[in-house]
């Protein structure tokens, strides 16, 4: 199983885009998405820099403070969540 934090567009350049998550930013590969990708847009990324799914900002936001509220927690055991 794969946990995906969402990931929001910084910037894109051709087929990467510079993604930030909880004040992290990474380059990742746009090349396996067919959605169009826009500044602002939640990217879910895989482990090795490829985005796969665009989801709806709503969606990614709650999933976001859901993930902070378990780490408030001091749960940091995944398996946990």
């Amino acid at each position: 199983m794969c946990l995906s934090v969402p990931s929001r567009v910084l910037a894109i350049d051709g087929l990467t885009a510079t993604v930030e998550a909880e004040g992290e930013q990474r380059n990742v590969s746009l090349m396996l998405l067919d959605d169009e990708v826009a500044l602002g847009d939640y990217l879910l990324i895989q482990a090795g820099g490829f985005a796969f799914e665009r989801v709806d900002a709503q969606r990614a936001e709650e999933s976001l403070s859901l993930m902070r509220e378990i780490a408030a927690r001091g749960e940091a055991d995944i398996r946990a969540w």
